[in-house]
Parts: C-alpha cells; sequence; structure tokens
C-alpha cells in the first residue's frame, strides 16, 4: 500500500519509506517535516507504533510538549516487546526531561535500562540517566529495612553486673554484682525501617552549590520468642526510634576542581519509644582532595549540641580524616581515623573520648557475578566518670562487615544487596559488655 504525501507533494511514497523520510527530517532538525509525515502515517493506521513516536519526537521538538507526552502515552500502551518498550521509554523521558519534569524523566530512563534489549542500549540509558540526574534540583533516596537483629535495645551481652557503686559502699561497704533483669540484657528480634532523604539545589554556579535538605528516618522492632520470655513486660516498639530533620548545604569546588569544600547545617528532633528523645543541632565542615584518579583525601570536622528531653543535654565535637586508594590489581583500599569528645552540663556520666580506626577493602573483580565490600574497625571510648564505677568506664569496640551487590540481579537499575555485620563492645561495667549481630537486605543503583 502506497501514501500520498499532504501539501501537495507530487510523488507517492510506501510507508516504510515515510518513516524513514520522518525519521531523517528529526535528525536534520525538521520536525514540522516529521510531525506532517507521522500524521500521515497514522491516518493510514492508528496503531502504527513507529508513527506514533515519530509523532512524539516531532511534537517535543516543536515544543507541543503536553501533545507530545500524549502521544509517548499511546505508543506505551501499544508496546509489546522489550525493543518497542525501551525506545518508549527514552522518547518519553526526553518528553519530561524538556519539560522541566526531570525526576519523572529518571524514572521513565530505569524503565528504560530495565527493558533495554542489550548492553549497549542499557549503558545508553544509564549515561541519559546521569545527564538527567546532574541537571536535576531535586535529589531524593528511600532505604527500607527488614532484617534480624540480636541486639535491638543495646542490652547487656552479661547476666550480671557491678551497678551504682556508690549505693552499694554505702549499704554493703563494697561494690555488689546484681543480676540484671530480663530488658537491660540483650534482646534480639526482627527490625523494620525506612528512611527518606531529599535534596533541592535552589541556587548553583560552575563551582559552587546551595541545597536545602530534609530527612525522614523510623525504626520499630518485634521481638523474638526467646526475648517475650527473657522481658514479658516490654514490646519491640519500645525501642523505635524515629528522627526528623531539616538542613542546608554548600559545596565549592577548589584546588584546579580536584577538591571540595562542602558545608552542611541541620537541626532536628528524634523520638524513642514513642516520646520526644532530643533536639539537635550540627553543622559539618568537609575538604576532599583527589589529587590523582587512584587516590582520594577526605577531612571532616563536626560540631553537635543536643538539647535532651529524655536524656541529658550534650555537646560534641568530631575530626575524622580518610583515604581511599585504588591499587594496581583494581581493588580498591579504604582507611580512615576518626576522634569523637563530648561534655555534659547536666550528666558527667555522658562525657567521653573515643578514638576509632577503620579499613575497608573492595576486590577489583566480581566474584560470580557479586560484588564484595569487607569492612573491620576498632575503637576506644573512655568515660572519666560513671556511676557504676568507681575507675570510670572504658570500652573497647570491635567491628567488621561484609557488603554483597548481586550485579547480576537487576531490576529498574537497582541491584539488590545483603550485608552482614558483627560487633563486640567488651566494658569494664558488665552492664555495657555488648554483642551484635545482625543481616540486612536492601538495593543499591546500578548507575
Amino acid at each position: 500500500m502506497a501514501l500520498a504525501l499532504p501539501a501537495g507533494a507530487q510523488t507517492t511514497l510506501t510507508p516504510d519509506t515515510m518513516r524513514g523520510v520522518a525519521a531523517e527530517a528529526l535528525r536534520n532538525g525538521d520536525p514540522t517535516r516529521a510531525k506532517t509525515y507521522a500524521e500521515a502515517l497514522l491516518r493510514r493506521d492508528p496503531k502504527d507504533l513507529t508513527a506514533h513516536l515519530i509523532h512524539a519526537r516531532a511534537l517535543r521538538d516543536l515544543g507541543q510538549l503536553p501533545q507530545a507526552r500524549h502521544a509517548a502515552s499511546v505508543a506505551w500502551q501499544m508496546a509489546q516487546t522489550d525493543d518497542q518498550r525501551y525506545a518508549v521509554a527514552l522518547v518519553t523521558a526526553q518528553i519530561l526531561s524538556t519539560a522541566g519534569k526531570r525526576t519523572r524523566a529518571q524514572f521513565w530512563l530505569r524503565r528504560a535500562a530495565h527493558h533495554a534489549p542489550n548492553d549497549l542500549l542499557q549503558a545508553r540509558a544509564a549515561r541519559d540517566y546521569k545527564y538527567v540526574q546532574q541537571r536535576n534540583p531535586w535529589h531524593s533516596s528511600l532505604s527500607f529495612t527488614l532484617a534480624p537483629n540480636s541486639n535491638i535495645n543495646n542490652g547487656s551481652a552479661r547476666d550480671r553486673s557491678e551497678l551504682n557503686y556508690l549505693a552499694s559502699n554505702i549499704v554493703f561497704g563494697t561494690p555488689v554484682e546484681y543480676v540484671l533483669s530480663g530488658n537491660a540484657r540483650a534482646l534480639s528480634g526482627f527490625e523494620i525501617g525506612g528512611s527518606a532523604r531529599t535534596r533541592y539545589r535552589f541556587k548553583e554556579t560552575a563551582t559552587t552549590a546551595h541545597d536545602a535538605t530534609m530527612s525522614l528516618s523510623y525504626r520499630t522492632f518485634l521481638l523474638s520468642g526467646p526475648a517475650k520470655s527473657q522481658a514479658a513486660s516490654v514490646a519491640g516498639s519500645d525501642f523505635a526510634f524515629g528522627n526528623i530533620a531539616v538542613g542546608y548545604g554548600y559545596r565549592k569546588h577548589n584546588r584546579d576542581r580536584k577538591g571540595e569544600f562542602t558545608f552542611e547545617a541541620e537541626g532536628g528532633q528524634s523520638w524513642y519509644g514513642g516520646a520526644q528523645y532530643a533536639s539537635y543541632a550540627r553543622v559539618d565542615f568537609g575538604q576532599s582532595f583527589r589529587p590523582t584518579a587512584d587516590r582520594s583525601f577526605n577531612a571532616a570536622l563536626n560540631l553537635e549540641r543536643h538539647f535532651g528531653q529524655a536524656t541529658p543535654d550534650l555537646d560534641k565535637i568530631g575530626l575524622k580524616a580518610n583515604v581511599t586508594q585504588r591499587l594496581a590489581s583494581g581493588a580498591t583500599a579504604y582507611f580512615g581515623a576518626a576522634y569523637e569528645t563530648t561534655w555534659s552540663p547536666t550528666s558527667s556520666d555522658s562525657e567521653y573520648q573515643e578514638v576509632e580506626i577503620r579499613a575497608g577493602y573492595v576486590p577489583g573483580a566480581p566474584v560470580m557475578g557479586t560484588q564484595l565490600q569487607f569492612g573491620v574497625g576498632v575503637a576506644r571510648r573512655e568515660f572519666d566518670t560513671s556511676r557504676h564505677s568507681a575507675n570510670g568506664r572504658q570500652e573497647n569496640r570491635y567491628f567488621a562487615d561484609v557488603t554483597a551487590t548481586f550485579n547480576k540481579v537487576d531490576y529498574y537499575g537497582f541491584n539488590p544487596t545483603v550485608t552482614l555485620s558483627a560487633s563486640h563492645t567488651q566494658s569494664n561495667v558488665g552492664l555495657y559488655d555488648l554483642n551484635r549481630v545482625g543481616l540486612r537486605a536492601g538495593f543499591h543503583s546500578a548507575f
């Protein structure tokens, strides 16, 4: 079947030829001509998917965005194969991005990547996603937790501990070990939680950026059967923790764009067990430097003040620094150190100093399609005073984790992850001897 060209054209073309001519018109920057051919094709066959796509692209290039979006929507309903869905999703993302709806465009680019018929086209969708993401003033992230936890209440690993040495000395003339109650010992259970964070970049130049931020988080717990027997008077929700915060962020490139200075200020409110726990204000200063493609340095200063409602007022200062190095083998190694000190006008027992050392390693190649990441660390925390010990309180904490990212499992550009973590805190006060093992599942963006 042949089609006569509109508007006085002198030749007759087949549908396939018209599709090719219309596509060529788009490539040559002539959307009006492409639109004319596409509409002729659609008069012939309203179910011509390629014509709908060309029509949508032409309308977009002509600035007729609502009509372009409608044409793409019709095409999506008609698409049957991955090839077709990929093409429609890509065009839909282009229309939305042109309309300034970049968050929705990012969703459609993830959709395109999901339906990409080969690795090359998937890489194109990922590249376009990054391009749109960089130009989107909004950036949001969500995370969810459904995981077993061996110690949901920060309970002791011991059954007995010396408690309140001053009172024990008065009553008994010597420190006395007490049997810890069920809810003072570690309770196992299941953690259920989620968090959301959004950023709006309200001002940006070639070297600076200004952001407004907001975050929400909440986690609650279900007690295991043994934990219910151990502490019948408590529920998992008694240990639920929530937080809401708003803030401001500033970033500036320096050192010939090899470095970046960051400043963040945040204020928030937390809840514990359904009751107000503390409000807080925090400022962070950071500086990164990447002298080569294989090495980077980071340093940060943190200042924080807590206004306690169910906990003492507390001021905190933290310093940390780390270096990341890509090795000749392709693996990546990490080493970091941190120092933190606190003081309180209402509770000297809350004042401590802590030093932490942490290291990490990421193999250069996946193992059976799984990217692994290992981390280990040790920390020393010292309290000058403790109501449970005349010698204050000293703690050594050892921790390790391994994260597996399953790169071969991909859904809308997300790969599933599983993290196994374990820690042991050794204290001179038995109440604070802690063991914790956790398994956490999540998702990691592939691009």
